[in-house]
């Protein structure tokens, strides 16, 4: 598994969270990674994901240069 740390008192709309907290728990899909479970402890929210070999595609956009061709196939799954 993965757990992402959320600061809760940096975020000044929590509803977004929230809001996307419900959409990755209710939608399943072989190319997304899938929420587990979230606990709050103390003033942070921890996000239990699964874990996906590589690490976030915000990391990777930042360290590889990608073709148009690769980019629209990323997007379309």
């Amino acid at each position: 598994v993965a757990i992402k740390q959320v600061s809760l008192h940096k975020q000044p709309q929590k509803e977004l969270i929230v809001n996307e907290l419900e959409v990755v728990r209710d939608n399943k899909h072989p190319n997304i990674v899938n929420y587990l479970d979230s606990y709050l402890v103390g003033d942070k929210l921890w996000i239990i994901m699964e874990y996906m070999d590589g690490g976030p595609l915000s990391s990777v956009i930042k360290e590889v240069h990608m073709s148009e061709g690769e980019i629209a196939a990323i997007c379309q799954e």
